[in-house]
């Protein structure tokens, strides 16, 4: 992976890296228990968790096992979301990807944007053989959005996360490089 932090931008995003400064925006979302309800964990209860969280994308950055993006509209530096991977697996090409965003910001194709730049950059800058996606069976607004981007679903992971103190399952998706190239280069008809 890349020593320096690369930027993605899109039509109407800028794709960053998420600092210190961003602390309260992170927290404003990450707060929220809308956003929160298939997240994994509870929802934020002071800025000082935002700034671990922040501290933890850094840290996943700096070791080569992920990286977290933020997610700006092109004129205002706020983060209102991340899309990222973690636990990057080099001798596999593989990745998971997770991602949140702000609710405001729901319904408006901006994950579905984001989510395609940061997939774009797995496939053609870290050579990724495969992308998965961990969701939970609930969560249909994230499985379309997966579904819509050429994931597919492989099977129910049960009991595989504990959140909260109990034991979740989650839907694996994935997609495939050979996949997302076909996609990408099928002819428009």
């Amino acid at each position: 992976m890349d020593k320096v932090f690369p930027i993605l931008e899109t039509d109407r995003l800028l794709l960053r890296e998420v600092k210190m400064e961003d602390a309260k925006s992170v927290f404003y979302y990450l707060s929220d228990k809308e956003v929160m309800k298939y997240y994994g964990m509870a929802p934020m209860e002071n800025v000082c968790e935002a700034e671990e969280e922040i501290a933890w994308y850094r840290r996943i950055f700096d070791e080569g096992t992920g990286i977290r993006w933020g997610i700006t509209l092109k004129d205002t530096s706020e983060v209102i979301g991340s899309c990222g991977f973690l636990q990057y697996t080099a001798q596999h090409a593989r990745t998971e990807v997770g991602l949140e965003l702000s609710k405001e910001y729901w319904k408006s194709g901006i994950m579905t944007e984001a989510l395609t730049a940061v997939i774009q950059y797995g496939f053609s800058h870290m050579e990724l053989m495969r992308i998965q996606a961990l969701i939970d069976p609930e969560n249909i607004a994230s499985q379309k959005l997966f579904e819509k981007l050429g994931f597919l679903q492989e099977g129910l992971l049960r009991k595989y996360e504990r959140t909260n103190g109990k034991f979740e399952d989650v839907h694996m998706y994935s997609l495939l490089k050979d996949e997302y190239n076909a996609a990408v280069l099928k002819p428009v008809e």
